[in-house]
């Protein structure tokens, strides 16, 4: 494990110490799964755009061998 130092709002920090006085979690196990948790969303994110950018780049390819096809005749 790798220990680090974080500067907290206070606001976030008194927040954070109600939640854990209830659900009786140590604080360095509460912060631990939500920077799990946060960098699953991140990771998602990230796939996210490289996905809708990846789909951008093909698009005019596959429009224009759509049009290609149409512009194919099929009559025997």
């Amino acid at each position: 494990m790798k220990t680090v130092s974080l500067k907290i709002d206070d606001s976030i920090f008194g927040e954070t110490e109600k939640i854990l006085s209830r659900i009786k979690k140590p604080r360095n196990r509460y912060i631990n799964e939500a920077l799990d948790y946060y960098n699953k969303v991140q990771r998602k994110n990230i796939l996210e755009k490289k996905l809708r950018k990846e789909s951008e780049i093909v698009k005019s390819d596959s429009m224009s061998a759509l049009k290609d096809f149409e512009e194919i005749d099929y009559a025997d």
